[in-house]
């Protein structure tokens, strides 16, 4: 749990700076770390009564830990959020900058019948809002 709060601060941190390159570096081990995060504590719900019997002051300590763990994760969120909120923005911005400039071009026909042959500017952009 440690080596996953370090990458997730480290994560946090490099966000914040606008080190996205760097912070994606990360995902790989995120990945991992939150798969075993994820299967331990799965595990550890599975056997709860037993571990509390046994081992009661280990369990404390990770219910203690999983606390310290939450407010972390929020924070990381909400960091990533607005990351992609600003990058959201920033492809919107250029979109509707590149329609901009097709929507000055004539769209009428010329003194002899034909078309207008304007600049040729970009025709759109997809932005995928699932990511």
């Amino acid at each position: 749990m440690e080596a996953l709060l370090s990458v997730i601060e480290m994560e946090t941190d490099l966000v914040r700076s606008g080190k996205l390159k760097a912070a994606g570096a990360l995902q790989p081990d995120k990945a991992r770390l939150i798969h075993e995060y994820t299967r331990g504590m799965m595990t550890a719900k599975e056997h709860a009564v037993a571990l509390g019997n046994l081992a009661p002051a280990a369990t404390q300590s990770l219910r203690r830990q999983h606390g310290e763990f939450q407010p972390v994760l929020r924070i990381n969120l909400a960091v990533l959020s607005t990351a992609r909120d600003v990058a959201n923005s920033i492809v919107s911005t250029v979109a509707k900058v590149a329609g901009a400039k097709n929507a000055n071009a004539p769209t009428t026909y010329g003194r002899n019948g034909a078309a207008p042959t304007g600049p040729q500017s970009a025709r759109g952009i997809a932005v995928n809002q699932a990511l």
